[in-house]
């Protein structure tokens, strides 16, 4: 039951229950595989099983004869409708010159980069008879040498775009002060080299696409949409050469996101392309193979990294070489991690002297996207591992080392690295990390379990890790929201954020609810779809709440402006005269009248929010671990975070967040793993391979999320923390194996620490 509240205009900042989750849990939802239209078809794609070759031949003339198939389509098929070309998924963020040949074929034509990568489409009658289509394509593939990994990669020897000339497709560099001198100059230097393995979202529901065209009215209508819609709706548009008018994305019920799902895949072409060539509904639902095997990959890093510091533990200077794998093109937002790490890598820390270089790296392996804090996750890591490391050098403990170099509110807005190509400055917006750092330490009893660090209790070594964060937010440029009112007595509320599952139903309704002072009962929200307003932009860098949510602040104001002058035309005075009371009544000279009695009327209003400034949701977390040096087995027995994410909406829905992307750090930090073999096979293809975080592995995590430092950049005051409990994991729970080990002289470089890698880790080190 919801927390009733002291007054209808006291909704943010209360714990309400989700709103959305009683017809969810009631099975009353509706995801893409929920849908039907009369006369469906369904596709099954023909992937490739070769990582890199020549395509000869591909001979469709079996398969399209099997009774129940009604097409069958291949390269040839998509460039006879596009004027002789393959239509091309290109980078959309920061878009540079340089990303321009390394876009994916919506469809192999000539070449194949990876294994999993689409040769053909089948449509047929039912999934099962083009399923069993797929094993008539006769293929015929000349192999070539793979490149399996990124030291491969840069000796270009073996090229993926011949024509280029280079597997590196661009390098970032992130720059602050003059690293170099300060490296020089300082009194003690480290350099390390850090890895993270190839790992990803597996969303609990995998992709889908139901695409509707109707001929007659030349309208496609796509089913499946999340993200960011109208974006994917211009992309579509114009590579089917359609007006943007004539496609709609639909926004279903989604059961997870986390930046992977909705950004363009091939699959989001080809089956509208079907669909319209067979003027048929087509649908095509990815399974959990294909899921694993082709949906956007993430967080591969390789790098070298170096501080220097004063003999006090001052951090004078950081310098890295990155090389992250992007597999085998550059989709939509593969720019975004490297881009990410090369600014990030210094977190939240005051460092004068900055100089990081990340690379793109391309190797036969599926594309890489965006993934619950891209680039941060892998940052933390490396820079939080090697924090430790150097204030064990300096003889300083590694908690005064931390506090020593931690910004405080005098500090802000204070200034980051500046990222070239294009050139990208950032600052952090507010707060003071002292106080959640010297809060995570007081509620994690850090001082009390000290005595535990490297102890040997039941044949275990104890641990204990922590590490300091920022997540960024408020992804610009703008959000759009508009508002109807009912003669129901509700006011509908249309918002181009989406909601992925994170509750965004129930936060946009608190505010909507709180600005025009009615019930929440009152609210109706409608999210995403492109049918709903002019222009959207979505949900991704944690932005639905902030920028969303200021949106509809901004309709409210417009919408009460609205009412006013509606209202004092009934009630015969000017419109400054008329008072706007709760409920939305308009009252003057002792006369009222509601909104909802002028509904008739067509009263709505659209608002605006537009910004170009990041927040910045900050924090510390610790660990306490547990190892087994006979089986490398680590038991987490306690992970607290605590994060200050300015202004809290809903305190309910953002502790589900934090703790939620707790975990899926967790499953990066020891299990999960895309693992390729020398030729660029794909080895991990299930979830008996890929392993995943169940609910009994990681009983105790606890997140206290604090409001302290409202973000002066919109006019919620919310930062948004949506990744902000999976940033520091890796790091943390690093350290903590790190320290309980510290007697057998084990200082984990790489993830995943999965009981195998640590295993031998100790034996060579022994």
């Amino acid at each position: 039951m919801s927390v009733k509240c002291a007054s209808a205009s006291a909704f943010v900042g209360t714990p309400v229950e989700r709103v959305e989750d009683l017809r969810l849990l009631r099975g009353r939802g509706q995801y893409v595989d929920d849908l039907h239209h009369q006369g469906m078809l369904h596709a099954a794609i023909l992937r490739s099983s070769v990582a890199h070759g020549r395509i000869r031949t591909i001979d469709t003339k079996s398969a399209l004869a099997m009774p129940g198939v009604r097409g069958v389509f291949t390269a040839e098929d998509v460039a006879q409708d596009s004027g002789g070309s393959i239509p091309r998924i290109m980078p959309r963020h920061f878009p540079l010159p340089e990303f321009e040949p390394y876009g994916q074929p919506v469809i192999a034509r000539t070449k194949v980069r990876y294994v999993g990568e689409a040769l053909a489409v089948i449509v047929a009658d039912t999934t099962a008879l083009a399923e069993d289509a797929l094993e008539a394509i006769e293929v015929d593939i000349e192999p070539l040498p793979a490149v399996p990994d990124r030291q491969v990669s840069l000796q270009n020897k073996i090229l993926l775009f011949e024509e280029s000339g280079k597997n590196v497709a661009i390098t970032y560099t992130a720059t602050k002060g003059d690293a170099a001198s300060a490296v020089s100059a300082a009194p003690y230097v480290r350099k390390e080299s850090f890895r993270v393995q190839r790992h990803s979202a597996v969303s609990m529901e995998p992709r889908g696409v139901l695409a509707v065209w109707d001929g007659a009215s030349a309208k496609l209508t796509i089913s499946g949409a999340c993200k960011v819609p109208f974006t994917n709706r211009r992309i579509l548009a114009r590579h089917m050469d359609l007006p943007e008018e004539c496609v709609d994305l639909i926004v279903n019920d989604v059961g997870g996101g986390f930046g992977v799902r909705g950004e363009i895949h091939p699959e989001d072409f080809l089956i509208p392309f079907a669909a319209r060539k067979l003027n048929r509904p087509v649908k095509w639902i990815e399974d959990r193979r294909e899921n694993l095997l082709c949906s956007n990959h993430a967080r591969e890093v390789d790098i070298e990294v170096e501080i220097a510091c004063s003999m006090d533990g001052t951090i004078l200077a950081l310098r890295g070489l990155a090389w992250v794998d992007a597999g085998a093109y550059l989709r939509t937002s593969a720019s975004i991690p490297p881009r990410n790490l090369a600014q990030f890598l210094s977190g939240p820390y005051r460092v004068a002297n900055i100089h990081v270089e990340s690379s793109l790296m391309l190797t036969n392996k599926n594309p890489i996207g965006t993934y619950r804090g891209p680039g941060k996750f892998e940052g933390d890591f490396f820079r939080e591992r090697l924090l430790d490391m150097a204030a064990k050098d300096l003889g300083i403990d590694r908690v005064e080392f931390r506090r020593r170099n931690l910004p405080s509110e005098a500090d802000m807005p204070y200034e980051m690295a500046t990222l070239s190509l294009p050139q990208t400055g950032e600052k952090l917006d507010s707060g003071d990390h002292h106080v959640t750092f010297e809060r995570c330490l007081a509620e994690f009893r850090w001082q009390e379990k000290s005595g535990l660090q490297g102890r040997l209790i039941d044949r275990r070594y104890h641990g204990l890790g922590i590490g300091c964060f920022i997540e960024g937010g408020a992804g610009g440029p703008r959000e759009n929201a508009r508002m109807v009112v009912g003669p129901d007595g509700c006011v509908s509320v249309f918002v181009g954020s989406i909601n992925l599952g994170q509750g965004l139903e129930t936060v946009c309704i608190q505010i909507a609810a709180d600005a025009l002072g009615v019930p929440m009962e009152q609210i109706r929200i409608y999210h995403g779809s492109t049918t709903y307003l002019k222009e959207g932009f979505g949900s991704y860098h944690s932005r639905s709440v902030v920028m969303g949510g200021s949106a509809i602040l901004d309709a409210a104001n417009n919408l009460k402006a609205e009412f006013r002058k509606a209202a004092a035309a009934r009630l015969g005075c000017a419109a400054e005269e008329v008072a706007i009371g709760a409920g939305l009544t308009a009252s003057h000279g002792g006369k009222k009248i509601s909104a909802f009695q002028l509904a008739t009327a067509g009263l709505s209003a659209e608002g605006t929010f537009a910004n170009h400034h990041h927040t910045y949701a900050y924090g510390t977390a610790a660990a306490h671990v547990a190892v087994d040096p006979r089986t490398g087995r680590v038991e987490l027995i306690d992970y607290l975070t605590v994060v200050d994410a300015g202004r809290i909406i809903n305190p309910l829905t953002i502790t589900g967040q934090v703790i939620g992307a707790v975990v899926q750090g967790l499953g990066g930090a020891f299990m999960e793993h895309h693992q390729y073999d020398e030729n660029g096979q794909y080895l991990t293809a299930s979830l008996v391979d890929y392993l995943l975080p169940s609910a009994t592995d990681f009983p105790s995590i606890k997140a206290i999320v604090l409001e302290n430092s409202p973000s002066p950049n919109n006019p919620l005051g919310a930062k948004g923390a949506s990744a902000a409990g999976l940033v520091p994991v890796g790091g943390v729970i690093a350290n903590a194996v790190a320290n309980a080990l510290a007697s057998l002289g084990v200082e984990p470089h790489d993830l995943p620490l999965s009981p195998p890698r640590i295993w031998k880790q100790i034996q060579a080190a022994q």
